[in-house]
């Protein structure tokens, strides 16, 4: 059965929102760069690859069931943050939003009883339990050290080393 309209959608906006999400993360990315964070840099290009991978499997989503894929405008992120702590509750604030709108969407699949929908986005909400505790576990390193710069590099040297 072909996917529904409303449903393709917001699966449309949503597949946008993870590429402006992937945008956002290389932006960040490129403010840690440019003030010699190289761990915390590598950290946000991982985030923004796993962000257009999951912009990518709603895609095939949408095509699979007979959907249109509809590419839009992204959106340009900001480029500075004040300090670490301010870009990654940045982040963190923009989890929860992107938690809010696969709720969004789960709320819908259900409303539209498509069910095939509703159980595929149940890895999106699983998936967003991670984000969020990741997001919220730096920014709560990063309040801990507060203007240490050894605790911040030694949480730069940690992120280093998360896989690709």
């Amino acid at each position: 059965m072909k996917i529904n309209r409303k449903i393709q959608d917001a699966i449309n906006k949503q597949i946008n929102h993870e590429f402006y999400s992937a945008y956002l993360y290389l932006s960040m990315s490129a403010y840690f760069e440019s003030i010699n964070l190289k761990g915390f840099a590598h950290w946000m290009r991982t985030q923004a690859k796993e962000e257009d991978e999951h912009a990518m499997k709603l895609y095939k989503f949408l095509v699979e069931r007979g959907g249109k894929v509809i590419l839009s405008e992204i959106e340009k992120p900001p480029l500075e943050w004040k300090s670490p702590l301010d870009a990654i509750e940045s982040a963190y604030k923009h989890e929860q939003k992107v938690t809010e709108m696969i709720n969004g969407l789960v709320n819908l699949a259900a409303a539209e009883k498509d069910r095939a929908t509703e159980v595929f986005l149940q890895w999106f909400v699983n998936e967003q339990v991670e984000e969020e505790n990741s997001t919220n576990e730096l920014v709560q390193k990063l309040k801990l050290v507060g203007d240490s710069g050894n605790g911040l590099l030694m949480i730069d040297s940690e992120l280093a080393k998360r896989k690709e």
